[in-house]
C-alpha cells in the first residue's frame, strides 16, 4: 500500500486529554480536519485555531491532493464553505497551470458561490478599498468565469443580492465566454441589472411579517394561507422544507397541503438530490418531537433517513458488528452556534444508519462507562433519541478503552468494531500501560478475535488517533456524510480514505 510505506500514524504523541496518542500524516490531517469542519470553534479548538492548522497543512501537502480533496468535500460530503476556503488558500501558493482553473468550477454548485468565493478571498487576503479586486489569481478568475456558465436566470436572480461583491462584480472581473446567444442574453441582464426577480417563498413571508393585523387571530390565518400558498407552488426546496417544518406544522395547514409535504419529504429521489447530511433528518424530527398531530411528519422523516443508507455495502448477512457512539462531554459542542446538533448528535445518527443495515449488531454509548443498549433495526429517530437520553447514564469522560475491556472479558467475537468519535480518548484511571486502548486492542486480537477489525470514525479532525492506523487492523475515516460507509466499503477492498480522494479526476 502506498501510505502503508510511510509513518502513518507511528509517532507517538498525546491528544488534548493527555493520552497517548498518534499523529496522522499530513494528508490524512488535512483531510479529518476539512471534513468534520463547519468552520467554528470546537470543545478542544476555537475556528481561528482550526484556520490557521489547515492553512499550514495546505502549505505542506501536494496540491494536487489540495484540489482533488476540495472537489471531494463538495461532492461528496456536501460541504460548501470548507471547499471555498481550500480553493481560497491554493490560489495563494499555487498558480502557473490549469489545476486551480478545475477546481475552481467544480468547486462552485451554486450561483451564490461565485460571490461567496470571492469574498472568502478578501477576508483570508485582508483585502479592502476600492481596489480590493485587482491583482486576483488569474487561475482563480479563470476558474469563475467557467461557472458562469452553468446557471441559468431563475439561479442567478435568485442570489442576486446586495453584498460586499455582487454578480455583476464578478462578472465585470472575470469576462466569462457564453457558450451560447442565451447566456450571452443572460450576461447581459446581469450587467444592466435587469435580471426577472423570481418568485420565492422567502420573500413571501418577510412581506407578511412586515403587515399589521387586527388580532393573532387574523395573522394565524394569514400565515396558513401563505404556507399553503407556498406548499402548492412547489417553490419550497427540500432543505427549506425540512427547516420549517415545524413553521408549517404551527400553521396547521390544511390536508392537501400536508399530503404534499409528506409526499416530497418521503419521496427517495427528492432525498437523494437533496444532498442532505443525515443529521439534518434529526434535526427536523427534534424540532417537532414535542408537537401534538406529528405521526405523519416523522414518518415521512423517518422513511427519507433510511433513503441516506439504502446502498451501504459490505455488510454480509454474517457480519458481527460493534457501534460504539461517544457521548462524553467533549461531544457534546455544537456543530456551529446557530445548530440545535451536537457532535455526538452526529456520531449517533451515523451509528444507527450503520445499525439499520447490518443483521447482527452490538450497540451502546460510552462516556465514564460503556453502555449496551437493545434497540430495533428500524425506526433510526427514534434510536436515536432513545440514546440521546440515556446519555446522562454513562459520565462525562471518554473511557473507550472499556468497549474492547468488555468484549476481552466476555469474550465476544466482532468482525468489525465501528467507534464514532472527536477520538480524544483516555483513561481516567490512567493506567495505559494494561488497559489503554493499544493494549487491550493487541489483546483482543491475540486471545479473543484475530480476523477484527476497528474502524475510527472521527467527527472533529483534531488531528491524531489512539491506534496507529493501518497497522493490526486498524482504519481512520472522517466526515459527517452517509458517504464514509463508501468509504469503509473501498477500505475493505484494499483502499484508503486518501486513494479515494485521488481517484477524483480534475
Amino acid at each position: 500500500m502506498k501510505y502503508n510505506k510511510k509513518t502513518v500514524g507511528l509517532t507517538v504523541t498525546t491528544n488534548y486529554e493527555g493520552a497517548p496518542s498518534y499523529t496522522l500524516s499530513p494528508e490524512f490531517e488535512l483531510y479529518a480536519a476539512v471534513v468534520t469542519a463547519s468552520l467554528g470553534n470546537k470543545f478542544y479548538e476555537s475556528e481561528e485555531q482550526l484556520t490557521e492548522r489547515i492553512r499550514s497543512l495546505i502549505k505542506i501537502n501536494k496540491p494536487e491532493f489540495v484540489a482533488k480533496l476540495a472537489v471531494y468535500t463538495r461532492e461528496k460530503m456536501y460541504l460548501r464553505s470548507v471547499p471555498l476556503a481550500l480553493v481560497c488558500e491554493l490560489a495563494n501558493i499555487h498558480s502557473g497551470n490549469n489545476l486551480l482553473r478545475k477546481m475552481t468550477s467544480r468547486v462552485i454548485q451554486r450561483a451564490d458561490e461565485i460571490t461567496e468565493l470571492l469574498a472568502c478571498y478578501l477576508q483570508a487576503n485582508n483585502r479592502t478599498g476600492t481596489k480590493k479586486l485587482n491583482k486576483i489569481s488569474k487561475q482563480l478568475q479563470k476558474g469563475i468565469a467557467d461557472a458562469f456558465n452553468k446557471f441559468n436566470e431563475y439561479q442567478f436572480a435568485k442570489y442576486n443580492r446586495a453584498g460586499e461583491i455582487t454578480l455583476k462584480d464578478a462578472l465585470f472581473l472575470t469576462h466569462p465566454k457564453a457558450i451560447t446567444e442565451t447566456q450571452q442574453t443572460l450576461f447581459n441582464k446581469i450587467v444592466e441589472d435587469k435580471l426577472e426577480v423570481p418568485y420565492t417563498w422567502e420573500v413571501e413571508l418577510s412581506r407578511l411579517g412586515q403587515t399589521t393585523f387586527i388580532n393573532e387571530e387574523e395573522k394565524a390565518t394569514a400565515f396558513k394561507e401563505k404556507w399553503e400558498e407556498i406548499i402548492k407552488s412547489n417553490k419550497l426546496g427540500y432543505m427549506a422544507l425540512l427547516r420549517n417544518l415545524r413553521n408549517i406544522i404551527k400553521a396547521r395547514v390544511n390536508g392537501e397541503c400536508q399530503e404534499i409535504v409528506y409526499n416530497k419529504l418521503s419521496d427517495p429521489e427528492e432525498v437523494r438530490k437533496s444532498k442532505q447530511f443525515p443529521f439534518r433528518f434529526y434535526s427536523a424530527y427534534k424540532m417537532i418531537e414535542g408537537e401534538l398531530w406529528v405521526d405523519r411528519y416523522t414518518d415521512a422523516l423517518e422513511k427519507a433517513i433510511q433513503v441516506s443508507v439504502e446502498n451501504v455495502k459490505g455488510f454480509e448477512e454474517d457480519t458481527r458488528v460493534v457501534i460504539a457512539c461517544d457521548v462524553s462531554g467533549s461531544m457534546g459542542e455544537k456543530v456551529s452556534p446557530k445548530s440545535i446538533i451536537r457532535n455526538y448528535d452526529i456520531g449517533l445518527v451515523l451509528g444507527m444508519l450503520l445499525q439499520n443495515r447490518c443483521r447482527q449488531t452490538i450497540t451502546g454509548i460510552f462516556g465514564s462507562e460503556w453502555k449496551i443498549v437493545k434497540l430495533p433495526k428500524t425506526n433510526i429517530l427514534s434510536n436515536i433519541s432513545r440514546l440521546d437520553a440515556l446519555s446522562n447514564e454513562v459520565g462525562w469522560s471518554t473511557n473507550g478503552y472499556k468497549i474492547l475491556k468488555d468484549l476481552i472479558n466476555r469474550k465476544i467475537v466482532a468482525d468489525k468494531i465501528c467507534i464514532f468519535t472527536d477520538l480524544q480518548l483516555w483513561d481516567t484511571s490512567s493506567d495505559y500501560d494494561t488497559q489503554g486502548m493499544k493494549v487491550l486492542w493487541n489483546t483482543y486480537k491475540k486471545e479473543v478475535a484475530p480476523e477484527a477489525k476497528i474502524y475510527l470514525f472521527d467527527l472533529a479532525g483534531y488531528g491524531n488517533t489512539p491506534l496507529s492506523i493501518f497497522q493490526n487492523g486498524v482504519y481512520f475515516i472522517a466526515g459527517w456524510s452517509e458517504k464514509i460507509f463508501e468509504v469503509m466499503d473501498a477500505i475493505d477492498k484494499g483502499s484508503t480514505a486518501i486513494k479515494e480522494i485521488e481517484k477524483i479526476v480534475l
